[in-house]
């Protein structure tokens, strides 16, 4: 029997189109794939995947992103940059990521900027500090576009401790002289110039300025060197280390209250790692447990430590927001093509755990990293209170007020 082509055609068509519409669903039920790459070993670092993990599931939870399901993919650095690199290669190569969520080490984070350029994947840091970090962008915009910078720069830190101090400690310390005390890393040189620029600008004198070895086991001729020097105060740069000179600092009863960057300090295990000899140290945070920055601080941060047993690290909270606005960039790119979400990523606008997040643009030195100042991300200096760890600026935010040492109250009479 004789079959009518016109029948027969449209019979093709309706198969061609079911499988082309089948595949389109195939297509559209792709997982959202974000590597990560983080210290899972520190105590800064292991928030990292903690935090992704859980943003993923809760967006999974209400349907995914245009149905697609966000899939996450984790990898230890075990600090050490030449494994961060191998552990990029292998998530884009072979675990096919659309994404990388990668270390809060400045020298990790750099040795993996080439190598998002040459497999262009977008990569953006939850707490790497370096100014080189978007300055490269900056600089080399066609070939580093791939990396954003996630977090505050080096200079951005500064300005913020600068302007605590200057909001906190100057009358009630009457603070004139202050001694720099920082780690050699990449993070600090320009944390470093940071402060010897916006101190001065406060009012108050570098009288020395240390850098010393991470390696450093014995902080007591630092201190002793300092003291000579009878500044007002210790502002730090502290990311690597922090147990050992916190406790030198309370064995040794040094006469100085101590500011400035301490990740360590950053996280709630601190106080039982220092037999609670962190008590009075003040510590620049994105976030604390307990500070309310947006309406989406506490829920994170009681869903963090229910799941986990622990407080997020600051790391962990941006980290938590990255997951949200990358997901977000997706939806409005339609696409997890690199070119389309570097271009979505870039018109990022959105309200996380630690303030609004904008992204510097090709015009700004700082290009892809996140905008700093009133009414974005601001951080906030908190203090190590009785075991716990207490906001103390912004105003807006102050769970408390400063409370200083014994050692330091005398020194102050």
């Amino acid at each position: 029997m004789a079959m009518d082509r016109s029948v027969t055609s449209r019979a093709l068509a309706l198969l061609a189109a079911a499988g082309l519409l089948a595949a389109g669903e195939a297509r559209a039920a792709d997982p959202i794939r974000i590597g990560v790459i983080a210290e899972a070993q520190s105590v800064v670092g292991a928030s990292i995947p903690q935090a992704v993990q859980l943003a993923a599931d809760e967006i999974n939870a209400k349907g995914g992103i245009d149905g697609r399901q966000v899939q996450v993919v984790s990898y230890d650095d075990k600090s050490s940059a030449s494994d961060a690199v191998r552990a990029f290669q292998r998530a884009v190569s072979e675990d096919k990521v659309h994404v990388v969520i990668a270390s809060y080490i400045s020298e990790v984070v750099l040795a993996l900027m080439p190598w998002s350029a040459r497999l262009k994947t977008p990569m953006i840091t939850p707490g790497a500090a370096s100014n080189e970090i978007s300055l490269a962008v900056h600089k080399d915009y066609a070939r580093n576009k791939y990396t954003f910078h996630g977090y505050l720069t080096s200079a951005a830190l500064a300005q913020s401790i600068c302007d605590s101090t200057k909001d906190m400690l100057l009358d009630l310390m009457k603070v004139k002289t202050a001694a720099i005390m920082s780690e050699d890393a990449a993070w600090t040189r320009p944390l470093d110039a940071g402060y010897e620029k916006c101190l001065p600008e406060i009012g108050v004198k570098v009288v020395d300025h240390i850098r010393f070895s991470p390696d450093t086991g014995d902080f007591t001729p630092i201190y002793k060197k300092i003291e000579a020097g009878k500044p007002d105060l210790i502002v730090t740069g502290i990311s690597h280390v922090g147990v050992q000179p916190t406790v030198q600092w309370r064995n040794q009863q040094v006469p100085l209250a101590m500011t400035g960057m301490n990740s360590q300090a950053t996280s709630s295990t601190f106080w039982a790692n220092t037999n609670g000899a962190t008590q009075g140290v003040i510590f620049q945070s994105i976030a604390v447990p307990g500070a309310a920055i947006t309406d989406k601080s506490l829920a994170f941060s009681e869903a963090f430590k229910k799941r986990f047993g622990s407080d997020p690290s600051y790391a962990g909270y941006m980290a938590y927001d990255q997951v949200y606005y990358t997901a977000d960039a997706v939806k409005r790119a339609g696409s997890t093509e690199a070119d389309k979400l570097v271009d979505a990523l870039e018109k990022t606008d959105w309200v996380g755990t630690v303030g609004r997040t904008q992204f510097y643009g090709k015009d700004d030195p700082f290009t892809h990293s996140i905008k700093y100042g009133p009414g974005f991300v601001t951080g906030l200096m908190a203090q190590w209170q009785d075991g716990k760890q207490v906001a103390i600026w912004p105003t807006s935010l102050a769970q408390g007020k400063i409370v200083l040492p014994p050692s330091v109250k005398a020194a102050a009479r």
